[in-house]
C-alpha cells in the first residue's frame, strides 16, 4: 500500500478536524451548483464587520481557482439594517447579478456610514449612480423577503454560530463534503486541501451566485 506523506497526512487530519468541529451540524443541504465540483459557500450579513473582510477575499478566490461561489443571506436579528439592505440586493439582482454583487461589496465597503434612518438614502444615490431606478417600495410582494428568510432558514437548520460563515463544498463522486473554513485566512489553504485530498478538480469559474 503506498504510504502517505507527511504532508498529506497533515492536510488529511486538518480535514477531519474541521470535520469533526461541525459534528452534528446538518449540513445536508449544502452542495456545489450543478455542473460544479467543488465552490465556496458563505452566509453572510451585510451589517456584520467580518462579512465585509470576507466578501472580497470570497470573490477573489472563486476567481483564482475557477470555482464557483455561492452566497447565502444571513442576517442576523439585531442587526437594525442587514434585512433590509439584504433585500435591496436581491432586488438590484433581479437586474443583473454583477449589480447584486457590487451593490454588496459596496455596502460592505461602507458599513461604518450607514444607518437604518440613511440606509434608503445610500441605496437610492448608488442606484441613480448605476442608471437603476428603485423603486419606492422595493419589494410589494415579499417575494425576496421570502428567499432571504429561506436562507436565514437554512442557516438556522444547521445551526450557525456566526457570520460569516464559510464551507468549501466538493462532490467527491461517493456524496458532498463540506468543510468549514475556521477562520477567512485559511480560506486559500483549505481550498488546496479539499481539492488535493478530495481528488475535486475545479470547474470553469461560475458566477458569483445567490440563493
Amino acid at each position: 500500500m503506498k504510504r502517505l506523506s507527511i504532508m498529506q497526512f497533515a492536510a488529511a487530519a486538518i480535514l477531519l478536524l474541521s470535520s469533526t468541529l461541525a459534528w452534528g451540524a446538518d449540513t445536508s443541504m449544502l452542495h456545489p451548483p450543478k455542473g460544479s465540483k467543488v465552490a465556496i459557500i458563505v452566509f453572510e450579513d451585510l451589517e456584520c464587520p467580518q462579512c465585509a473582510k470576507a466578501a472580497p477575499l470570497a470573490l477573489e478566490a472563486s476567481k483564482k481557482y475557477n470555482i464557483a461561489l455561492v452566497q447565502y443571506d444571513f442576517p442576523l436579528r439585531q442587526h437594525p439594517w442587514s434585512l433590509e439592505a439584504a433585500i435591496n440586493a436581491r432586488y438590484f439582482d433581479t437586474k443583473s447579478k454583477k449589480l447584486g454583487d457590487d451593490y454588496r461589496l459596496y455596502i460592505f465597503a461602507n458599513q461604518l456610514s450607514i444607518t437604518k434612518q440613511n440606509l434608503r438614502g445610500i441605496t437610492e444615490k448608488w442606484a441613480e449612480d448605476h442608471k437603476v431606478t428603485l423603486p419606492f417600495v422595493v419589494d410589494p410582494s415579499g417575494e425576496l423577503a421570502a428567499k432571504v428568510e429561506a436562507d436565514r432558514q437554512i442557516g438556522a437548520r444547521i445551526p450557525l454560530e456566526h457570520t460569516p460563515t464559510i464551507y468549501i463544498v466538493s462532490d467527491t463522486g461517493h456524496g458532498t463534503s463540506v468543510v468549514e473554513v475556521p477562520d477567512v485566512n485559511q480560506l486559500y489553504q483549505t481550498i488546496d486541501q479539499v481539492v488535493r485530498t478530495t481528488g475535486a478538480t475545479p470547474q470553469a469559474h461560475k458566477t458569483a451566485s445567490t440563493h
